[in-house]
């Protein structure tokens, strides 16, 4: 980082520029001061920018700065571009719309965020004698058209070769007629900062499995995997050929299957100059499978095309594979989903009109992620954002952020926005993943602003017997007994879902406190939590132990956030679990609410055996059964694609939702058996429970402290165990029927009569 303070100004182009503008500002080093020692970018934008010095990218980023909460947060990048400075040096950039003017949300609303594209940039040249020579945006630069005619990240983007203007960020380039002036906007510097998270990649390249025709004679491309990223390609042919590129997740009837996109085109065109042209359309993404291309010259061959993955840059720290290859297909398409999903942000989905950072799914899913990549950063980046948004509406933590949907009109009959249980907590709930998986108490401290005052607002929201029964709710969002076009008819109360939540986020939100030695926050939110605990015994336990609308959502929650107050009723309330587990064949029937929780609920209480049954069902609705169907990515519905190859006929019909994935976190826990006892593993546990239909497990995990690893296997009636700890680190082991054990760091084999031999035996 340069310690420069900014001198450069917010600059758009003087008058309208179609499509993607360019910006450049040629100068010469000055002279006299020595050889250049250090030279330092720092770039940001209204909307997306790439740079360059000299003509040569400054970074690997793409979609810079990303998507934030502009009002409040304008994130910049640093960049070292000591190598690319010379006598004469151009600086370039070439703005998109990105997330601040181009559609948003499913409303096919524009300029959400202001009318401008801006860029602001400034260099800064550190010399051997010490002078620093600074270069920013100015009145001075210029501005020109680019061979982007069109980009949007919903629609798509339009390049035409034709209009490549080579040269242009290089020195000497001679700007003709259609280059400008450029103006200054008006922007607060006090908005700009530093970027907590990390940058936006290309991250990997996925070539063709397959080039065939469509039933309707359309050339499609199978890439084998549902992906995020954009299509990249060569191609020669007469100039001013157009080719058209669609893209979508799955086919319906042997053709792009386009419904669940919405309103969204994802179409790219490129249009042909008619020497050998290369083609990456980096101002917008898409989530798909398979493309559509049409008005290629000649035959399309695989070679001619690939997909490039586009996500933000995050280190993969945990893995897990066990006996049963469905089941490892389930954990590969949770990775790919996260993967799409974290780009810049968690959002919902990546592919159709909508692709916003819903509070609710991370809320669950963050423990999952944690264990998957190293999310710290990642994730502390949008809960800076959370916290804005929230300190700007009076503590309420909206269900997107950034709150894109506070600039679109709602419906009259819609309430006016409130807290949500379940995606209002993640305020409290992400803040406390990330403090459980890497153990650094700052998450807690940056955030605790942000938790105690979500908590402090919904204890405003109670009734006076302390429950949370008022206001919309989505409760258990996307019951699979729902209706497709009713998703929020659950089977679960709504405030039975809500209470449970409340007690969960004022127990930790005391946990938090108590942490950060503020006694007294932690004696009222305590006291909070049991006034909450015990109306919800009073108003919804029933006298035998039945909770409010007798559902599995409701039983996993009240077990997994430790709502019941005796042990009996705890006892109760898993036996009934599994009992309407069983009843219903092992099909799943829970939602957004129940599902992260019910594995956990029911081994917790003692019933691993129906955990196992329910994660290795194959009929729908199951985590299976979109295995069965083909899937790659885990889906916003139980069955957004019916057995008989339709998509679902609800609006909302994702093929990339992470969501319902969270149950990663019980394979991670109690199939591989790695969990911590102490906050970033300082402790661990070791205890997998093995179950019908797995022989075999294995899960590793680079902690803060260094790798755990677990393995072990059935076999002859025994359960074989093998543990890595890190030097250092303590973990307690627990076999199956057995008394903890504590081993230090090393290596470590044990032998143990197998579960399932003594089950059988029994």
């Amino acid at each position: 980082m340069t310690s420069t303070p900014w001198l450069a100004a917010m600059i758009t182009p003087g008058q309208d520029v179609d499509g993607a503008p360019r910006l450049r500002k040629e100068f010469r080093l000055e002279e006299g001061h020595g050889d250049v020692v250090k030279a330092t970018l720092r770039a940001t934008a209204l909307g997306i920018y790439e740079a360059l010095i000299n003509g040569v990218p400054v970074g690997e980023d793409v979609l810079s700065p990303g998507w934030s909460s502009y009002e409040w947060r304008l994130r910049y990048r640093t960049y070292d571009v000591t190598a690319l400075v010379g006598p004469r040096t151009v600086i370039g950039a070439e703005l998109g719309n990105g997330w601040y003017r181009g559609r948003l949300a499913w409303h096919g609303m524009y300029n959400l965020y202001g009318p401008d594209l801006g860029f602001l940039g400034q260099l800064d040249i550190e010399f051997e004698d010490g002078h620093v020579q600074s270069v920013g945006t100015d009145a001075s630069w210029q501005a020109g058209p680019s061979a982007t005619t069109f980009n949007d990240l919903y629609d798509g983007q339009t390049i035409d070769a034709r209009n490549a203007g080579g040269g242009w960020a290089e020195p000497g380039f001679a700007p003709d007629a259609n280059w400008t002036g450029v103006r200054t906007l008006a922007f607060d510097a006090g908005r700009l900062a530093e970027p907590v998270g990390p940058l936006v990649v290309r991250a990997g390249v996925v070539r063709p499995v397959e080039v065939f025709t469509s039933p309707s004679g359309r050339t499609l491309v199978d890439f084998g995997q549902n992906l995020v990223g954009w299509l990249r390609l060569t191609v020669q042919g007469e100039a001013g050929t157009a080719i058209s590129v669609r893209h979508a997740e799955v086919l319906e009837d042997g053709e792009l299957g386009v419904r669940p996109l919405r309103s969204a085109k994802a179409t790219d065109t490129f249009i042909l100059s008619g020497a050998e042209d290369l083609f990456e359309p980096t101002k917008t993404f898409h989530g798909f499978r398979y493309a559509e291309i049409t008005g290629w010259p000649g035959e399309l061959r695989a070679d001619d095309v690939e997909a490039v993955v586009v996500h933000s840059n995050l280190e993969r720290i945990g893995t897990f594979e066990c006996s049963n290859e469905l089941v490892n297909q389930l954990h590969r398409n949770i990775v790919w989903g996260l993967r799409g999903n974290f780009l810049d942000l968690p959002t919902d989905c990546p592919q159709r009109d909508e692709r916003l950072g819903w509070t609710g799914d991370i809320a669950v899913f963050a423990p999952t992620a944690a264990y998957l990549y190293d999310v710290k950063g990642f994730l502390q980046d949008w809960l800076l954002d959370l916290a804005a948004e929230q300190k700007a509406q009076d503590g309420l933590v909206p269900i997107t952020v950034p709150d894109a949907l506070k600039y679109c009109p709602q419906p009259p009959e819609f309430p006016a926005p409130e807290s949500s249980a379940l995606w209002s907590e993640a305020s409290v709930w992400v803040p406390w993943a990330l403090w459980e998986a890497y153990g650094d108490l700052s998450v807690l401290a940056n955030q605790y602003e942000s938790m105690a005052s979500h908590t402090r607002r919904v204890e405003g929201l109670l009734s006076p017997a302390g429950l949370w029964d008022s206001g919309f709710q989505f409760g258990d969002w996307l019951d699979p007994d729902a209706a497709p076009d009713q998703p929020w008819a659950a089977k679960a109360d709504t405030a039975v879902v809500a209470t449970a939540c409340m007690y969960r986020t004022a127990r930790l939100t005391a946990q938090t406190a108590g942490l950060l030695g503020k006694h007294d926050d932690e004696a009222h939110f305590e006291a909070l939590a049991a006034r909450v605990r015990a109306a919800f015994a009073e108003h919804y336990v029933g006298a035998g132990g039945t909770i409010h609308s007798d559902c599995t959502t409701v039983y996993a929650l009240a077990i997994a956030f430790d709502v019941l107050e005796t042990p009996e009723l705890r006892e109760f309330a898993g036996n009934r679990l599994t009992e309407l587990v069983r009843d219903n064949n092992y099909r799943v029937s829970t939602g957004f609410a129940g599902t992260p929780f019910i594995t956990h609920a029911l081994t917790d209480t003692g019933h691993a055996d129906e955990a196992y049954r329910l994660l290795l069902e194959e009929g729908c609705p199951s985590w299976l059964y979109p295995v069965t169907m083909g899937a790659t990515t885990v889906w916003e519905r139980w069955d957004s694609m019916l057995p008989d190859g339709t998509i679902n006929p609800g609006e909302m019909t994702s093929f990339n939702h992470y969501a319902l994935g969270a149950v990663a976190d019980w394979l991670h826990r109690s199939v591989g058996g790695i969990s911590p006892l102490a906050p970033g593993y300082s402790k661990l546990r070791i205890a997998p429970v093995p179950g019908e239909g797995i022989d075999w497990a294995k899960t590793s995990l680079k902690t803060p402290h260094g790798t755990v690893s677990v393995e072990w296997k059935l076999d002859d009636g025994a359960l074989h165990l093998e543990a890595t700890v890190p030097d250092g680190v303590k973990a307690d082991v627990v076999l199956p029927g057995g008394e903890p054990r504590t081993i230090g760091g090393g290596t470590h084999a044990f032998t143990a009569p197998s579960p399932l031999a003594m089950t059988a035996g029994a």
